[in-house]
């Protein structure tokens, strides 16, 4: 996908509303999950998915060049 094309998404309000939501609700999911592991590698896993939602979180800053 284009710069131009990921540029639309994130500075549509109404796109970027609603992506935000879901990643914020997959985040919350991944948290419960979180608490109720007792596996090392799970909760390894668990961590990479959360960090990977919170980087497409930060999507927008990092497109629009940090403002």
């Amino acid at each position: 996908m284009s710069e131009s094309k990921i540029k639309m998404f994130v500075n549509n309000p109404e796109l970027w509303g609603s992506f935000v939501e879901e990643v914020d609700t997959r985040i919350a999911f991944c948290h419960k999950q979180l608490e109720q592991m007792d596996d090392s590698t799970s909760i390894h896993r668990l961590q990479g998915e959360v960090r990977s939602l919170r980087s497409l979180r930060m999507l927008r800053d990092k497109v629009n060049g940090g403002k």
